[in-house]
């Protein structure tokens, strides 16, 4: 099975997404899956990554070799951005055939929240509040990176905290229930669906 995850922005999202996609993918039974991350074209904002003509673009470039094809975006606080991927995702299913898919999903509120979420936190922080914070990149993820001593990493530290977040998947799950673990499902069902 191919893979194809499309970021809002793959300069650092990639590092966490591709981790976490491929043990969401073992999580689900496929393994093997060759998980990719859309660079070509290159989205660079929100308004980009919600562009029918762009996904379509994507879509159109892509479809003979990829069979799952993930929108992963930062839901950064909005409440209308739900309908919006739902919306891209009916335009979609209008396009490919039934036997390839694509799914649209916002973490909240930031992508960094899914490397956070594989991790032992400090004490003091409450998840609540990681996943209620509208920046939790800014306001968590970066000073966590710092503490770890990895923000002169590429990328301020995104590849090795979700690498180790991704042997922690389950943990991921569990923590995000409204997209991680809602991602996952409606991968399990088509993958059920499929056979």
């Amino acid at each position: 099975m191919n893979v194809l995850v499309i970021p809002e922005d793959f300069r650092n999202d990639q590092y966490i997404l591709k981790p976490i996609v491929q043990a969401m993918m073992t999580a689900v039974g496929q393994p093997r899956a060759a998980v990719r991350v859309c660079q070509d074209p290159r989205l660079g904002s929100i308004a980009q990554a919600t562009n029918w003509g762009r996904i379509q673009d994507i879509i159109s470039r892509y479809r003979f070799r990829v069979d799952l094809f993930l929108l992963c975006i930062d839901r950064d606080g909005d409440s209308n951005r739900r309908a919006s991927l739902d919306h891209l995702e009916r335009q979609a299913a209008e396009t490919l055939p039934s036997d390839k898919l694509f799914l649209a999903e916002h973490a909240w509120q930031e992508i960094e929240a899914w490397a956070l979420a594989g991790q032992d936190l400090p004490a003091d922080w409450s998840w609540s509040a990681i996943r209620a914070e509208p920046n939790p990149k800014e306001r968590y993820f970066l000073p966590f990176a710092e503490r770890r001593g990895l923000v002169d990493e590429p990328a301020q530290g995104r590849r090795t905290l979700a690498e180790e977040a991704a042997q922690r998947y389950a943990r991921i799950r569990q923590l995000c229930p409204e997209d991680v673990a809602a991602l996952e499902q409606r991968v399990r069902d088509w993958l059920r669906d499929r056979r």
